[in-house]
């Protein structure tokens, strides 16, 4: 496809195994970016981005495992411009059935200082990368770090150059959040109707959300030629975000009136994919999150609730069925059985396995004998957990009793597994949670800062489950930890625990500056 056969399909690139990665505290395991990778490529999108292979031994292994098990879409990996990481990403993605080498280099004027090269030798540096790329694989994208504060002029040679040295897609990113709804179509629209070649390339839009206009801005480039959108599940990313997928997908489908184009992404999966990329970054969807926030399709007020009554339409532009929630009448409780609660995950978005559900049943058992009711949002809970805790195994908290109440100093006796072998202390603290976090720092001694510590309550209640988030901090690095427990001690435990299990892994990466 060209910029100039008046198709109206547009590619979704989805970056949320690479810029999505690269939000503070989003680290993921090799496991869970292999089942991320597996949903996006099931779900329709178009390229999946898988990472930075350059970057760690962890990276360059996930990209080959991703690359080795995709059936659908082309599997890409992100290089600089320079030919050792070009070569580290063409090893990590040539087994993929469709492979494709993306490379960049930031021409901006701030840019532009960091290699400290002229206008001239960064012209020299973008044919010679490309070109070498080129000869590697057949399906090259090149990127323009921070294009929309580049020199218009000089932008435009750069793209020239790109595009005959064999660039196939060109990508033109705000990487900063800096433009504008109408510059970004016009800065697309100058682009395929200045530089020569443009009419046999793909143009490509990166936003970031640093003014809110990542959606907007995204869209307006569409309008103005581009056939590709970079974006990431829940809009997650640096800083403020990218592109939320979920939104563009929608907006295209709900706004096709005006934005005639089309994408080949199955809807009915974002609900279940954006809850499983917020647990594995441990990046909580906002309530009020356009499309798959808890409130998206909550009506309060009395006005409002009247007239859904009346018809759904009133007030919702699509339904939730479209995003893939579903509503039901089964109440679960401790007399439910197996396949009432497969109904039910397969109803909220969960497919599961045999395996895989009988270890969720064994939790629900569990979890219903200390809850009368249990309702969608314990249950979404609840799997959220199991797949968390699966994924970091090296520590695991296996026995907590707390001592509280008014009388200070409160106690905690924990049991902790540590590579498989079970460690015993006793510690105190100002409070249980200080206790227990003493605790495990205790066996596992660490120098990371405690940064945040959050509790929210998943259901109403006094038996509701609370779902806790932890935020660490260790030389620059920073991880999340979450978990979900009826107890919120025992919830603080395990989310401590899972923060340094994912600060191990963010150990092993030294991820370059990338857009």
């Amino acid at each position: 496809m060209t910029n100039t056969d008046k198709q109206d399909h547009v590619l979704i690139f989805d970056t949320t195994l690479r810029d999505g990665e690269q939000s503070p505290g989003a680290t993921m395991s090799h496991t869970e970016k292999l089942e991320i990778a597996e949903m996006l490529d099931n779900m329709g999108v178009d390229i999946i981005e898988a990472g930075f292979p350059i970057a760690s031994e962890g990276d360059f292994a996930a990209v080959s495992a991703i690359a080795a098990q995709s059936k659908n879409a082309v599997i890409c990996g992100l290089s600089r411009a320079i030919t050792r990481d070009i070569d580290r990403c063409w090893e990590a993605v040539k087994h993929a059935a469709q492979p494709r080498i993306h490379t960049f280099i930031g021409t901006s004027p701030q840019h532009r200082a960091i290699p400290d090269l002229t206008k001239d030798e960064m012209i020299v540096r973008i044919h010679d990368t490309v070109s070498y790329a080129r000869n590697l694989c057949d399906n090259v994208q090149w990127s323009a770090m921070d294009a929309t504060r580049t020199e218009l002029d000089y932008l435009c040679s750069t793209v020239e150059t790109a595009i005959k040295a064999g660039a196939t897609t060109i990508n033109i990113p705000d990487t900063v959040g800096f433009t504008a709804p109408r510059e970004s179509a016009d800065l697309i629209a100058m682009l395929i109707n200045k530089v020569p070649g443009a009419d046999e390339v793909v143009f490509a839009t990166h936003c970031h959300n640093d003014l809110g206009m990542a959606t907007a801005n995204a869209l307006a480039a569409v309008e103005g030629g581009a056939r590709q959108i970079e974006c990431t599940i829940n809009g997650l990313g640096e800083r403020a975000g990218n592109t939320a997928l979920e939104e563009v997908v929608m907006a295209l489908r709900v706004r096709n009136d005006i934005m005639p184009y089309k994408t080949d992404v199955d809807t009915t999966k974002i609900m279940n994919i954006s809850r499983r990329v917020a647990t594995v970054s441990g990046f909580a969807v906002q309530n009020n999150k356009a499309l798959v926030g808890k409130n998206a399709f909550a009506h309060e007020s009395g006005i409002h609730q009247d007239g859904m009554l009346k018809s759904a339409d009133t007030f919702e532009i699509m339904r939730p069925q479209d995003i893939g929630l579903k509503e039901t009448n089964l109440v679960m409780g401790k007399h439910s059985g197996r396949a009432a609660l497969r109904s039910k995950l397969n109803d909220l978005g969960y497919e599961m396995g045999d395996n895989q559900l009988k270890d969720v049943f064994v939790r629900f058992k569990a979890l219903a004998d200390r809850k009368k009711e249990v309702y969608d949002d314990d249950l979404i809970a609840l799997v959220s957990d199991e797949g968390t805790h699966q994924a970091y195994d090296y520590l695991q908290v296996k026995f907590l009793r707390v001592i509280c109440g008014t009388e200070a100093p409160q106690s905690a006796d924990l049991t902790l597994t540590i590579d498989g072998k079970d460690h015993q202390v006793t510690a105190t603290g100002d409070g249980p949670v200080d206790a227990t976090f003493n605790a495990v720092k205790a066996l596992f001694p660490h120098d990371a800062r405690l940064a945040v510590y959050q509790v929210h309550a998943v259901t109403e209640g006094t038996d509701a489950q609370a779902t806790v988030s932890v935020r660490m901090e260790e030389n620059g690095k920073i991880v999340t930890g979450q978990s979900a427990d009826t107890d919120t001690v025992v919830a603080s435990a395990k989310a401590y625990v899972n923060a340094l299990n994912k600060l191990m892994v963010r150990r092993e990466k030294t991820a370059p500056d990338a857009q």
